[in-house]
């Protein structure tokens, strides 16, 4: 790293600081600081293993409503756990994105870098997004490491356009908007998922014990 000297050109026209200035501000000194509690201390207080239970499939499909049943069922067994839902990061943190493939890419890698902070802390994360990219799955496969456990929860558009619990389809098919998943936008089935839930055949209640099944 070439040292940097902050100054004025002799011209005083400012040129020469203002270049420093800039060179500064692209100066980042970044480390990895490790907790000075394990990943193990934390299962040894919180009596179970970290994990992220991630749901991916069409709108409508059920992920929410099995989330919030497995969440339920976990608290009952004692496990700490927490739902990421789309529609709550999108009110918040990721509220500056739109539905653009390069936005929902962006999406899904900061809900796994938040998956992978809250495992490090212990928690069950549910993970309840549409995902519609295989790329993009497996980018935050890739972040989360050994903990990530995708999900598909399977059901036909049309069962899930009967459904529309959040009156997207509607809406879409009034003219409100374009780019809906799995109609004029595409949706990438999980070629091999580590548990696939066919809602239009099993409950939800029947898809979160199959979930449940895996601690």
């Amino acid at each position: 790293m070439n040292k940097l000297r902050i100054g004025i050109s002799a011209s005083g026209d400012g040129g020469e600081l203002d270049a420093v200035k800039s060179e500064i501000r692209e100066i980042r000194y970044v480390f990895n600081e490790k907790s000075s509690i394990t990943s193990m201390q934390r299962e040894s207080l919180f009596g179970h293993k970290a994990a992220t239970i991630w749901l991916t499939g069409l709108s409508g499909s059920g992920k929410s409503t099995i989330a919030k049943l497995l969440e339920t069922k976990l608290y009952k067994k004692g496990i700490h756990s927490y739902i990421l839902d789309g529609d709550n990061l999108r009110n918040g943190l990721n509220s500056d994105l739109g539905f653009s493939p390069k936005d929902r890419c962006e999406n899904i890698r900061r809900v796994a870098e938040v998956a992978k902070l809250m495992n490090d802390a212990g928690l069950v994360v549910i993970a309840a997004f549409v995902s519609p990219y295989e790329k993009d799955r497996e980018n935050a496969r890739l972040i989360i490491g050994n903990e990530f456990i995708e999900i598909y929860v399977d059901a036909s558009i049309e069962v899930c356009r009967k459904r529309d619990p959040k009156g997207l389809y509607a809406k879409f098919y009034a003219g409100a908007f374009t780019g809906l998943t799995g109609i004029d936008a595409p949706y990438e089935i999980p070629e091999k998922p580590d548990l696939h839930l066919m809602t239009e055949n099993e409950t939800a209640e029947e898809s979160a014990e199959r979930i449940l099944d895996l601690f």
